[in-house]
């Protein structure tokens, strides 16, 4: 499982949004440090694009030591995601 649900989520609609207002009160310092233990005991993602920026900087990570170069081709198939990042 997962703490990343988006606020966009037809499912989760409420949790969603429940989770961006953590972040935001996060953000704000007005979160109090023992809702922030509770949240980073189950880790919770504060920073949603930083989270996602690592995930595909440590897949490049892979591919390089994989194949020797960065050069990650939009159009293989296996790697869409990463080369398009």
């Amino acid at each position: 499982g997962h703490s990343n649900v988006s606020q966009y989520d037809t499912q989760n609609k409420s949790l969603g949004k429940w989770v961006n207002k953590q972040r935001v009160f996060y953000k704000k310092n007005t979160l109090n440090s023992s809702r922030i233990e509770q949240l980073n005991s189950i880790g919770f993602i504060w920073d949603h694009p930083e989270h996602g920026w690592n995930a595909y900087f440590d897949q490049l990570c892979t591919f390089k030591a994989k194949n020797g170069h960065c050069n990650v081709s939009r159009y293989d198939k296996r790697n869409k995601s990463l080369g398009i990042w």
